[in-house]
């Protein structure tokens, strides 16, 4: 009962993700994980969605049954790395001295037309 709590009370929590450098709304409806439980989980078993999480060592998509964008921010909150249409069961690594990841619904990136060097406003809590 408890780990299932907590990650329904992290997704119920919706924070706003806007890129800054465009002017574009990323999402209106980003939840951000709150223990390594909902890391490890990301979005498996979930509807597509943004996801906001700290990690230095990559993230996976093995049991996703769809695509989705990444995008790697510094501690500034500048884009620094991205993967469009990241498939299900893949692995994506990139510079471990970043830990902002945005996992975001296949197309977004595209849609917001964000790119490296783009400045995201993330929630104080972030």
């Amino acid at each position: 009962m408890g780990s299932s709590c907590h990650i329904k009370s992290v997704y119920n929590e919706k924070m706003r993700i806007i890129n800054k450098t465009s002017g574009k709304t990323l999402s209106e409806l980003a939840v951000q994980t709150k223990n390594m439980l909902e890391k490890t989980l990301g979005l498996i078993g979930r509807e597509p969605q943004a996801l906001i999480l700290r990690t230095h060592f990559g993230i996976h998509t093995l049991g996703m049954k769809y695509p989705i964008d990444v995008l790697i921010l510094d501690k500034r909150h500048h884009v620094v790395a991205l993967k469009e249409n990241l498939k299900p069961n893949r692995i994506f690594l990139w510079n471990p001295q970043y830990d902002f990841v945005i996992e975001l619904p296949k197309g977004t990136i595209e849609k917001t037309h964000t790119k490296i060097g783009d400045i995201l406003s993330l929630p104080a809590s972030s």
